[in-house]
């Protein structure tokens, strides 16, 4: 339980890290640009086709003591699958690629393997694991050629970029430029008026008002399953334990990287409403 505990923390506190960094370079970009594109990658089966041989040649550059490299090779080799059907079975072939996203150390492999991926341009950003290419309006052009790169060296490294189930949105501070000229759509790349990143729902104009309505109606059905397990019979001491862990967490998931982005009268009209109807 503790052990699930930690990772559970830690989780969060990576995925609040990793939401800083994306709208610390979003907000600094925005000073001094009209628009801000960002385009979230999706690579097909990332995990399952990460190619142990090309994984551990990167690996070997790291300066990493000789017994975990040794380690890591060990844990990798000797995996095997084969298929049955109709009650026969096929012959065994080793496994060359993939690693478990669920491991230990399955995340951290899958980081040294994309450390390579750089941009074509130094005044763009691949940040979020190499998963959220941020261009900003003064470097708009490169756009094609961020993505070709992209897909270029994801044939390198046995992956596959799907340009279908990546998304496209053009962020504009509002506050500052009341209308710009937004550039056209990527070829075979939906553009989006909001984006879930890591679990937190932004819109084009940097408004976490989805978020927080999606978050609101999220707790409904935990605040009427309280309701009833009171009327159970279920005691106040257990029934603020359930609510804190089921919905106080729920509403404060990586809270401290959105709410400065959250206006003041929809902090007073939902969160803290949410929040009063503690049992």
């Amino acid at each position: 339980m503790l052990f699930f505990s930690v990772c559970v923390i830690a989780t969060i506190s990576t995925a609040v890290n990793r939401y800083c960094i994306i709208f610390a370079t979003i907000n600094r970009l925005l000073a001094c640009n009209d628009y801000v594109v960002v385009v979230a990658l999706d690579f097909s089966k990332a995990f399952d086709d990460v190619r142990h041989s090309t994984l551990l040649a990167k690996m070997a550059q790291l300066n990493l003591p000789d017994i975990v490299f040794n380690w890591l090779v060990d844990y990798l080799r000797g995996h095997e699958h084969c298929t049955r059907y109709n009650g026969a079975m096929l012959a065994m072939f080793p496994i060359t690629a993939s690693i478990v996203q669920d491991s230990a150390v399955g995340p951290a492999l899958y980081v040294v393997n994309a450390a390579d991926l750089t941009t074509v341009s130094s005044t763009n950003h691949l940040v979020n694991t190499r998963t959220t290419l941020i261009i900003p309006a003064s470097n708009i052009g490169t756009r094609a050629d961020e993505l070709d790169h992209i897909e270029l060296w994801s044939a390198v490294n046995n992956l596959k970029l799907n340009r279908r189930k990546s998304t496209e949105i053009v962020f504009v501070d509002s506050r500052r430029i009341r209308s710009v000229a937004l550039p056209s759509p990527l070829s075979r790349v939906s553009r989006v008026s909001s984006m879930k990143m890591l679990g937190i729902t932004v819109t084009e104009t940097l408004s976490m008002a989805e978020h927080v309505k999606a978050l609101i109606h999220n707790c409904a059905s935990p605040l009427y399953a309280l309701r009833v397990l009171r009327s159970l019979g279920l005691n106040d001491a257990a029934l603020q334990t359930v609510y804190r862990a089921v919905v106080v967490t729920r509403l404060t998931y990586a809270i401290s990287a959105w709410w400065g982005f959250i206006i003041i009268i929809i902090i007073t009209k939902n969160l803290y409403s949410a929040l009063s109807h503690s049992p």
